[in-house]
């Protein structure tokens, strides 16, 4: 029932209908903002673009606009040893093969300098060329990124390979804590943030195609302690580089709980959901996804689900997408969600960690998109918005969630959608183009079908009634707005 409401959500905007390809997005509150405006994060993850092709590149943003994704989140690698080969390599970046398979063709970003003795930077068409290219073609589409500077495992290098350039064997702590890397990594930051686009004449500071940036990917430090000294040193450098866009931590953040979100420069939350990984049913992932929206209600600040995957070759997978999505799209304070991940479909499906979501129209590519369209709606765009009782002006969705979020006779949180309170039937009389309640109920009358269902006039859309139990509640709510409601 779950994946048919999902599939069954009402025609929404698409990403490129965004509002505006030349603002930054912000925060307000548990919100993220745009044009002030609320943003609902609905995005996907890919590994490869960084070192992609041009024809790789505009396959996946494609195929993330039909999706009706607004966010794609990358991060920018690959980092490799000196080109002559005297410095012990991680990753070999010179194999050439499939690009979704870590083959990274020849790209490289960042390198030892054997000359200089020092950390360099590729400014060529085989290095961050290609990433003006990626950012480039994500403002064509009104797409945003949330960009981060490195990674910390060994795929592609990542933070990892700047340990032998020191010859360091300390793969948790050293990052954190040596000097001549910390400053490497502060000129690697700085030189991102300050590059002008040669494809756009903007410096990536500037470039509202770009919604976030993040300091690295899962910043496994150990001792914790490190990372967490380390990220306000990091994300202050950056506040003072580029004050025009969001920053986070990009950590998993799981076991430690959020631990980095009362960091006062980190904008927003972050984090990654594995259930499998860290053995949870899938209901038991959708209770930790109330529960870390709870930490941003604590924190007011957003907080985003940027990674989380589930095993197609799991027999209830798209059950449990439909309900994630769900439980991300009903709860006001939760800021959004980024699938990992999405890729064109012209590679081999990933038989190792069974993640892929791609353009197939499989049962696995609608939930998202439904869960897409739905999470993009924005109120400007539906005509004859009305004001829900007590809310902001708001979205037909919106007003759904605002009533299966109400309480019921017994104090419970809903959950299903059997059970929507008089809100509901309020907005739906408020959200058409009348003025007031009174005109909308004297053009449209609600009609009980039977216990379970009620039906607008000159609306075939059906929705359930809701329990018995909520009647009065209904007709005094009715009555306490100015409305004349027919017999029950």
């Amino acid at each position: 029932m779950l994946v048919f409401v999902l599939l069954c959500a009402p025609a929404a905007v698409s990403a490129a209908d965004n509002p505006s390809a030349t603002s930054f997005v912000k925060t307000s509150g548990t919100e993220f903002t745009l044009d002030g405006m609320p943003f609902f994060v609905a995005g996907v993850n890919n590994h490869y673009l960084p070192y992609g092709s041009h024809e790789e590149v505009a396959r996946v943003l494609d195929d993330a606009a039909a999706m009706g994704a607004n966010v794609v989140r990358i991060i920018l690698q690959p980092v490799v040893v000196s080109l002559d080969g005297s410095v012990a390599t991680i990753w070999n970046w010179k194999l050439q093969g499939e690009t979704s398979d870590l083959a990274v063709n020849g790209t490289y970003l960042l390198y030892w300098d054997t000359v200089q003795n020092r950390t360099a930077i590729n400014d060529g068409a085989d290095g961050i060329g290609k990433v003006d290219f990626l950012v480039t073609e994500a403002g064509k589409r009104r797409m945003k990124f949330i960009i981060a500077f490195l990674e910390f495992y060994t795929y592609t290098g990542g933070a990892q390979q700047m340990r032998p350039w020191y010859g360091s064997q300390d793969e948790s702590g050293f990052f954190f804590k040596d000097r001549p890397t910390k400053q490497d990594y502060r000129t690697w930051l700085s030189y991102v943030v300050q590059r002008v686009n040669p494809l756009t004449g903007r410096a990536y500071r500037d470039d509202p195609a770009i919604m976030a940036w993040e300091l690295m990917n899962v910043g496994n430090a150990s001792p914790e302690s490190l990372r967490l000294a380390w990220t306000p040193e990091m994300s202050a450098h950056f506040k003072s580089l580029d004050p025009n866009h969001l920053v986070s931590s990009g950590n998993a953040n799981m076991i430690a709980k959020m631990a980095d979100l009362m960091i006062l420069t980190l904008d927003f939350g972050a984090w990654h959901g594995y259930p499998l990984f860290y053995k949870l049913t899938i209901t038991q992932f959708n209770d930790t996804i109330t529960e870390f929206c709870q930490l941003a209600l604590r924190a007011r600040k957003p907080v985003l689900l940027e990674e989380f995957g589930y095993a197609r070759s799991n027999g209830d997978s798209a059950e449990a997408y439909g309900m994630w999505l769900d439980t991300l799209a009903r709860d006001p304070n939760c800021a959004g969600w980024v699938v990992w991940r999405q890729d064109s479909g012209r590679y081999p499906v990933d038989e190792y960690e069974h993640f892929d979501i791609r353009n197939d129209a499989s049962l696995l590519w609608n939930i998202p998109k439904a869960g897409a369209e739905r999470a993009v709606q924005t109120p400007e765009k539906q005509p004859g918005v009305r004001k829900c009782p007590g809310a902001p002006m708001t979205a037909p969705s919106a007003c759904h969630t605002e009533a299966t979020n109400a309480r019921n006779p017994t104090g419970e949180r809903k959950r299903s959608s059997k059970m929507i309170d008089a809100s509901v039937v309020i907005c739906a009389y408020t959200l058409d183009r009348w003025d007031d309640l009174d005109a909308a109920i004297a053009s449209v009358r609600l009609v009980l079908r039977d216990r379970q269902q009620y039906q607008l006039f000159g609306d075939d859309r059906e929705m359930p009634f809701p329990d018995r139990a909520l009647e009065p509640i209904l007709s005094r709510q009715l009555e306490e707005f100015g409305g004349r409601f027919g017999t029950f």
